[in-house]
């Protein structure tokens, strides 16, 4: 019932975005259509039913709801309910020997026929209205929603571009004006925390130039099938060079998977996951990467054994702004643009993310629908 009628009001709208003159040309033509398949209906009541039958004028009734609701203006559907009175008139109730006013004592029943029509077409107008105005009111909260997501992802852009440079303009600052008198040690540790900054500077742009591959207008991607377990087995083996000292747990199905996705931007998303499970866990534990079928779609489950996630962060983690409800010095890196940037790959996948807390650490599931198959041709 759903397809239908989205697929009624689909030609409305077509209707109405069509040129005057073809708008009328169409009404006319499916105007005519009706009437012809109502006298034609109606002349095999008389002959099946007799002349007394009542199923005529409910005939008739019908196609005057359907002209009314198909055509533009209220016109055609008056037109019509003329029509139907002159036939009930002259073709039907009466010989065509007689020669008493056609519409003599009818007036009420086209009045009647008339003002149904003239509701129905009242209805098909206020209800194109108010899609149109349902249809401006979405597309308004929808670009309120990306604005939002903007302003957000630039306040946690600033803030996270903020807090590296400060500590490399920190370090160089120190290592510049104290190089006689730091140790060898010191030294080192200065140069190690500029590396670290710069590194994960590096990886920051890259979430950047990653994200920019969605097309801002439609959060449309251009997507092929790949293979999960490539693109998971790429992703950790990229994890491993940044981070060798982390540990992986990965488990994927037997089965060979396919998945529409578009690989680089995914890969991207599981070393995000990842990076942040190791980073922010709080202890060395090794993490767990489960990779499931369950039915339509394919579940990727980032799981680390930590701290956790804390509460008041929950509510914050994919608008931007998670790194401003958290006071931790752990958390004002990083925490701020790496899962709004998930976020929105996984959306522009028509995918979810979601980020909760379990008995011995914290966890992010993102799911990706598998490709439709297409229904096989009837035999």
């Amino acid at each position: 019932m759903r397809p239908e009628r989205n697929r009624r009001i689909s030609m409305q709208k077509r209707l109405q975005t069509l040129p005057r003159f073809k708008q009328h040309l169409y009404s006319t033509l499916l105007s005519l259509c009706f009437m012809a398949t109502a006298t034609g209906l109606s002349c095999l009541c008389h002959v099946i039913l007799g002349r007394n039958s009542a199923n005529i004028p409910l005939v008739f009734a019908f196609f005057l709801i359907l002209v009314s609701s198909s055509t533009t203006g209220y016109l055609y559907g008056i037109a019509c309910s003329l029509y139907a009175v002159f036939y009930f008139r002259v073709l039907y109730l009466y010989p065509a020997t007689n020669t008493a006013s056609p519409l003599c004592g009818y007036s009420t029943a086209f009045l009647f026929l008339a003002s149904i029509s003239i509701w129905i077409s009242s209805m098909r107008i206020h209800m194109h209205t108010q899609s149109g105005l349902i249809e401006e009111r979405e597309k308004q909260l929808a670009e309120a929603e990306i604005e939002r997501m903007r302003a957000n992802l630039l306040r946690a852009i600033s803030h996270d571009l903020r807090t590296p440079l400060t500590g490399i303009l920190g370090n160089s600052l120190v290592y510049l004006e104290n190089q006689d008198k730091l140790s060898q040690t010191d030294q080192m540790n200065i140069v190690q925390n500029i590396y670290e900054d710069s590194n994960w500077l590096i990886n920051m742009v890259e979430n950047l130039l990653t994200v920019t591959r969605i097309r801002d207008e439609d959060m449309r991607i251009n997507t092929s099938d790949e293979s999960v377990e490539e693109v998971v087995g790429a992703a950790i083996q990229k994890m491993g060079k940044r981070h060798p000292e982390c540990i992986i747990h990965a488990r994927i199905p037997d089965d060979f998977i396919m998945l529409p996705m578009d690989a680089v931007l995914i890969e991207q998303v599981t070393i995000n996951l990842l990076e942040n499970a190791f980073l922010h866990s709080g202890n060395a534990s090794p993490i767990d990467f489960v990779v499931e079928s369950d039915g339509p779609q394919v579940s990727f489950t980032v799981r680390d054994y930590g701290n956790g996630i804390p509460e008041n962060m929950l509510g914050h983690l994919f608008d931007g702004s998670s790194y401003t409800a958290s006071h931790s010095t752990d958390a004002q890196k990083g925490m701020g643009i790496g899962l709004v940037i998930c976020k929105t790959i996984v959306t522009a996948h028509h995918g979810s993310l979601l980020g909760r807390n379990h008995d011995c650490g914290a966890e992010f599931t993102f799911t990706l629908p598998k490709r439709k198959e297409e229904s096989p041709p009837c035999a």
